[in-house]
């Protein structure tokens, strides 16, 4: 894990971000995504006190395992996840090589799979697609603590 403090002019004690990042390949490489995810969470609570609910845990693999299996998919080359922890919330950013913005399909009950993103922007406080110079960037927006001095395990300290 990596901690990094910055501000518009260079690093400040205004702010303090915490982030990990890691580039997948494979699609075996997707658990070891959510392992990351798990492990960076982990230490967020732990190291910097910050809350991580159970729920919270699971719901950032969920969205990390749909995003980079996505960049996995659709997209030639490498992918790289992006965790940061800033203001009590966490972006999952993936970034792949395919300019292309996903299909954001509506809901539909009667459509066997393609529903990860809409699990995923159900789950996030934001979602947003932004194209880069190459390749695009996926972020999702997940607040930490869903209950107050809850823990990774979801249990009461």
């Amino acid at each position: 894990m990596e901690q990094t403090t910055s501000g518009p002019d260079g690093p400040s004690l205004l702010r303090n971000v915490i982030s990990a990042s890691g580039a997948f390949e494979g699609s075996e490489d997707i658990a070891v995504a959510r392992d990351l995810a798990r492990g960076f969470l982990t230490d967020v609570q732990a190291v910097h006190g910050l809350p991580v609910s159970g729920r919270v845990l699971g719901t950032v693999q969920l969205v990390v395992s749909e995003l980079v299996t996505n960049a996995r998919k659709y997209a030639p080359g490498p992918c790289l996840l992006t965790l940061e922890v800033d203001g009590g919330a966490i972006e999952v950013s993936v970034w792949d090589g395919n300019p292309t913005p996903p299909a954001i399909l509506g809901p539909d009950p009667t459509r066997i799979g393609q529903h990860g993103l809409e699990l995923v922007m159900a789950v996030s406080q934001s979602f947003t697609v932004c194209r880069e110079p190459v390749g695009k960037r996926i972020t999702a927006t997940i607040v930490l603590a869903d209950d107050p001095g809850g823990d990774v395990a979801g249990r009461q300290p």
